[in-house]
């Protein structure tokens, strides 16, 4: 089979590499091993950007249902990811500071960055600003479960919560207490500081 790229029923398009038996194997070769990762991080970052995913766990690797199955199987070489293989991308993006271990203390699901905690910080700044939030303050839950769509809809906590420190640092936002839980106010800076 000629390697070549295929559209996913998601409207995803996978590169050629996808095609290739060996892109599913862990390589003996480190170099080799480090190029493959190198591919399904890219992979599974701009996967995750297109369907709006923020989780991937090991087990996915192995279950047909899962919302990644179309990405980490390849039914016309009849190949699959092995969630050994997985795992060991899983902990090379973690180590390149593009997923957390979440919940902490385990290795077998991560939160995906594929936006970058500043580039969130970015989104979360503006989209407070486009929507006359400065200076007030919100609940964690009022972000990313709002009444009208936005670009922060379901971020999970965990990403939130580093966009805002992200925004703390550069006097952008305080966290404040709240009745429910954590809130934040937006406080008037240099957009993009």
């Amino acid at each position: 089979m000629a390697l070549s790229t295929h559209t996913t029923p998601s409207g995803f398009v996978l590169p050629s590499i996808h095609a290739a038996k060996p892109f599913f194997t862990q390589q003996p070769n480190s170099a080799t091993q480090k190029t493959v990762s190198d591919n399904w991080t890219r992979l599974i970052l701009s996967y995750a950007r297109h369907r709006k995913l923020f989780t991937l766990r090991v087990e996915d690797a192995t279950d047909d249902k899962s919302e990644w199955d179309e990405v980490l199987r390849n039914p016309r070489i009849q190949r699959r990811l092995r969630p050994s293989h997985l795992a060991a991308i899983l902990s090379s993006m973690v180590a390149a500071n593009q997923a957390m271990y979440e919940p902490p203390n385990q290795t077998s699901s991560v939160l995906l960055f594929w936006r970058s905690p500043e580039e969130w910080a970015q989104v979360l700044y503006d989209w407070a600003n486009s929507t006359g939030h400065l200076n007030t303050i919100m609940t964690f839950y009022e972000i990313v479960e709002p009444p009208v769509p936005s670009p922060l809809e379901g971020l999970p906590l965990p990403i939130l919560r580093k966009a805002i420190s992200v925004l703390t640092k550069s006097a952008r936002a305080q966290v404040i207490a709240v009745a429910d839980g954590e809130g934040v106010r937006f406080l008037p800076g240099a957009p993009g500081r």
